[in-house]
């Protein structure tokens, strides 16, 4: 009936979605998926990473170490397989990950001179690794029989020994912030920096803290909490904000910067996370203290999303010390944030932040890494196939129903199908713009897009139908919320910690200190847009579409 009303908008977004398309729209994110790990595996494996422009594997740079873009990341251990562990068992297919465990079980050593960032090693491969010996391990098996004959518990073992090469980051700094960088065989290098981003060292407690309690070795998990303690104690005494880059031995904030972008994104991420998974209650009081300053010195523009006069709610980048704007551009990981939001119920501030990355989507047919708002342009236009946006898509979905986020996911399937698709695998965008491609395809194109992707597409998947409860890593990951991450075999690990009545029960955990704020969309505004047309032609003239 709404779409009777003519705006086009209400045309092209409400109403019910045919089933039938969106069969088709999961087949062909199984498909995109597919083809991007077909094309791995037969031009790449054993190297990290595909190229899919020359249909060939690469590693490492060796040649040049400063190569920090490839290094970080690519650690001559097979990273595309490993981080697709958990997307072949999601989307059901049991021979092909039982084929793939036991490819990174026979050949997959972290016994290699590559100097690699913790945070990249720790959610890509960590992560998986720890991802898919929970699934293998699962007694009840949710996504079909994953189970690996006479499994002896390798994937966990290969991640205790990946962990303990990366533990050298974590000594030698006075602040307990670790080191950005490590040898998996020498340690530390000799000549590191000891500056370091706050998401890099404060996001790795959620595998730093799952793989303490699966061995019952507190060790890693302190490492990872005191981090965060660390880079929480030095927050502005003025605005409560946190810095971008900070220095590891005196604590002094290099980068003044504060936003929700590169450099911050997973910190705020993880200390929810984290609670959701461990049930410390200090995760949570810092997670909620850290919200409240992004509302009041981060958010712009008008006070609800969809009432009221005003620009649409945006979040800027400000000074940690003053609140005062630093720049005009937003990144493309900022478009998680939304994500977030549905996590903690803020269902309508979601919708709306959700709309203004989409609007840009819809400009450019990707996001590129960087978008000036005031001069409606991108200030850097790459885009390496990254899942921020389609994430929050799928999050919004799950938590509305509203037909408008398959509509989106639709939209960027057939953006990427479009410009990114290339001779073997999906490729990097070099230029939003001109549609230029680069000869990358990274990882987290087939641990994230194409899971997310999927997921938003199959209502009967056991991630939504088994009754297990599940939350994903910031790379991705698929982990259940299960009972024996909320038991530690230690007490007062950290100095200064009040006794364990300090812990969650689960039964506190049904979000008590949320049901307030938790402003579920009401049905009869399931088939309605979850933005009204009048807002969302204002973003899209934001935006330059209009």
């Amino acid at each position: 009936g709404a779409a009777a009303g003519g705006d086009e908008y209400e045309r092209r977004y409400s109403g019910a979605f045919p089933p039938q398309l969106r069969a088709r729209l999961r087949d062909a994110a199984r498909g995109m998926f597919v083809f991007g790990y077909d094309s791995y595996m037969e031009h790449a494996f054993p190297r990290d990473e595909l190229d899919p422009l020359h249909c060939r594997g690469r590693g490492p740079d060796r040649r040049d170490p400063s190569n920090l873009n490839i290094n970080d990341v690519l650690g001559n251990y097979s990273l595309t397989l490993i981080d697709a562990l958990d997307t072949l068992a999601v989307m059901g297919n049991s021979s092909e990950f039982q084929k793939a465990v036991k490819l990174v079980i026979d050949t997959v050593s972290f016994d290699k001179d590559s100097t690699v960032q913790v945070f990249e090693a720790t959610i890509r491969v960590l992560g998986s690794l720890l991802s898919a010996h929970i699934i293998i391990t699962d007694t009840k098996q949710p996504f079909g029989d994953m189970t690996i004959k006479d499994y002896d518990n390798e994937l966990l073992h290969l991640a205790h020994d990946l962990a303990v090469r990366l533990l050298p980051a974590f000594e030698n700094t006075k602040t307990g912030i670790p080191y950005p960088r490590v040898n998996l065989k020498k340690g530390v290098p000799p000549d590191s920096h000891n500056e370091t981003c706050t998401a890099g060292a404060g996001s790795l407690l959620v595998e730093f803290g799952i793989l303490s309690r699966l061995l019952g070795d507190s060790t890693f998990e302190w490492v990872a909490r005191r981090a965060v303690k660390a880079l929480w104690s030095l927050r502005s005494n003025n605005t409560g904000l946190l810095g971008n880059v900070v220095n590891i031995q005196t604590g002094h904030w290099v980068g003044k910067q504060s936003g929700l972008g590169a450099g911050s994104d997973s910190f705020y991420e993880y200390l929810l996370k984290s609670y959701i998974l461990f049930g410390e209650k200090e995760d949570l009081e810092m997670f909620n203290a850290a919200y409240q300053n992004i509302q009041n010195h981060l958010r712009r523009g008008r006070e609800a999303c969809n009432e009221g006069e005003g620009d649409p709610p945006l979040y800027v980048n400000v000074n940690m010390y003053t609140g005062q704007l630093m720049n005009t551009w937003i990144d493309s990981l900022q478009a998680f944030f939304p994500g977030l939001q549905v996590l903690i119920g803020d269902v309508e501030d979601a919708i709306c932040l959700h709309a203004f990355y989409y609007a840009i989507w819809k400009r450019y047919g990707a996001l590129p890494e960087r978008y000036n708002w005031q001069l409606q342009a991108p200030d850097v236009p790459f885009y390496p196939l990254r899942p921020e946006l389609v994430e929050s898509t799928y999050l919004l979905y799950q938590a509305t129903k509203n037909p408008f986020y398959l509509h989106v996911g639709m939209d960027i399937l057939q953006s990427l199908e479009k410009y990114t698709k290339a001779k073997c695998g999906y490729a990097t965008l070099h230029h939003v713009v001109e549609k230029t491609k680069e000869d990358r395809m990274e990882s987290f194109f087939l641990s994230e897009t194409c899971k997310y992707l999927y997921l938003l597409f199959d209502e009967e998947n056991p991630v939504h139908k088994s009754g297990n409860k599940f939350m994903f890593t910031t790379e991705g990951h698929i982990v259940s919320v299960d009972e024996r991450f909320r038991n530690s075999l230690w007490e007062d690990i950290l100095p200064g910690e009040e006794e364990s009545a300090d812990r969650a029960k689960p039964t506190e955990l049904k979000a008590a200190n949320f049901s307030s704020n938790c402003n579920r969309v009401p049905d009869e505004r399931r088939y309605l847009l979850p933005l009204k047309s009048n807002y969302m032609r204002q973003i899209d003239r934001m935006v330059g579409l209009i």
